[in-house]
């Protein structure tokens, strides 16, 4: 069987659907990923057949840049420029299939500068995923729930596809988060009302057809909003499939220290591969490493994007350690200090570590709404943000045995869910039969 991986262009979005691929390569399926920008590379270093289906422009350089200078004296390339107060979306009469001059389509520097990204990845990538799927041959797609891009191409293809939850935040499993996600263009659900998607529709002539969907993926532990059983879902009965959150972090080569228990308490502290690049994201570390600089703990300091010279002399007890995949380093942390992003709380978990949130945006709020509604961790708001606090519950948490044993709870908890291999399975018998 030939599956095909469509994934949006962020390390969040793409890296929960690497085990999948695993496992389907290790079944016997051929496998292709179609992605853009860095996560093309980020892809093949997985060890994947990957395509880039927009490969004319970075769309992660965009969202953070806005669209390039015209040249003095020229006119400014269409759909630069929209009128104050103008919705975000493409205009009238401007479809997805029609471009610019600086060969984006029509809509995507509206989209880019209103800090949009779900709609632009939609916008962007969903003719070259048809078209990759097509040339490959697929026989079944398998998207993320936050990827319309891929939804479209499974129905474009008259193929069938597999939805894969991919946050640990949250699930169209939830029926608050169904309808509340869709206003707010961060977390990732881009609705099928939405302009981009009727104006996609029409020009590729789907009309309001539906893809066939063999089943929906939830990889939470039952306790964390997950299921412990196959269950219909009440709307449309497709089965929703239980799967074990199976982290990848990406390859490194560990450092001597990854690989032996330390002498104390060892703390991990990272804020992901995005919020250290939003404004303020240098102080918020800064101001971490100096809460942390106090304890009787090593903190390692996984981060490869801030500039630590702009942190000052940086404390003793600190390892900066650049990137390293978690999952190299967190089975012997004590503690784990970080902004909430659904990969990294979900990997914390799978080794029973307790954690300290500080949200920065997106859903982290609703990752730290879980790690303490569980019991296996505390959060603190930003606007409370101060080192006497995180100092305090840090401490708390490396004393406290309560939240390595809900930790250890729950970790227990996904490693008796079925793995990413059997998921393949049983989508390959359902298509089978």
């Amino acid at each position: 069987m030939r599956i095909l991986f469509p994934a949006a262009p962020g390390y969040g979005l793409m890296l929960p659907l690497v085990p999948l691929v695993w496992a389907a390569r290790a079944a016997g399926h051929e496998v292709l990923v179609a992605t853009t920008a860095h996560m093309a590379k980020v892809a093949a270093w997985a060890g994947a057949p990957v395509v880039d289906v927009f490969p004319g422009r970075d769309i992660g350089e965009d969202l953070v840049g806005g669209p390039p200078e015209p040249v003095p004296g020229s006119d400014p390339a269409p759909g630069t420029d929209p009128a104050p107060g103008a919705d975000p979306g493409p205009g009238p009469g401007a479809g997805p299939g029609a471009g610019t001059d600086d060969g984006v389509p029509e809509g995507y520097w509206e989209l880019a500068r209103a800090m949009r990204p779900f709609d632009l990845f939609t916008l962007a990538m969903t003719r070259g995923t048809i078209d990759a799927g097509r040339d490959f041959g697929a026989d079944l797609v398998v998207h993320c729930s936050d990827h319309q891009a891929g939804r479209l191409a499974a129905l474009a293809l008259g193929v069938p596809a597999l939805e894969v939850g991919n946050r640990v935040s949250w699930s169209m499993r939830d029926p608050d988060i169904r309808e509340t996600a869709r206003h707010n263009h961060r977390m990732g659900i881009v609705p099928d009302d939405n302009p981009v998607v009727l104006r996609l529709r029409e020009e590729l002539g789907l009309g309001d057809r539906e893809p066939v969907l063999l089943g929906r993926v939830d990889p939470r532990a039952p306790s964390l909003g997950g299921l412990e059983h196959e269950e219909p879902d009440p709307r449309d009965g497709v089965p929703w499939l239980p799967m074990r959150y199976v982290p990848y972090n990406g390859g490194g080569v560990l450092p001597d220290w990854a690989l032996r228990a330390p002498g104390r308490p060892r703390i991990c502290l990272t804020l992901g591969t995005v919020a250290p690049l939003l404004p303020g994201g240098a102080e918020a570390l800064r101001l971490l490493v100096e809460a942390l600089a106090g304890l009787d703990a090593e903190v390692v300091l996984a981060d490869d994007e801030t500039d630590l010279s702009a942190l000052g002399p940086l404390p003793g007890n600190l390892i900066p350690a650049g990137f390293v995949p978690l999952s190299g380093i967190l089975r012997d942390c004590d503690l784990v200090v970080h902004h909430g992003g659904s990969g990294t709380t979900a990997t914390a978990l799978h080794y029973g570590v307790p954690q300290l949130v500080v949200p920065s945006g997106a859903d982290n709020e609703l990752c730290a709404r879980r790690v303490v509604d569980r019991g296996v961790g505390l959060a603190v708001a930003p606007q409370e943000l101060d080192a006497a606090g995180i100092a305090e519950a840090a401490g708390r948490l490396l004393a406290d045995a309560s939240f390595r044993h809900a930790a250890d709870e729950v970790r227990r908890e996904m490693a008796g869910q079925p793995t990413p291999a059997a998921v393949i399975d049983r989508i390959a018998a359902a298509m089978a039969v």
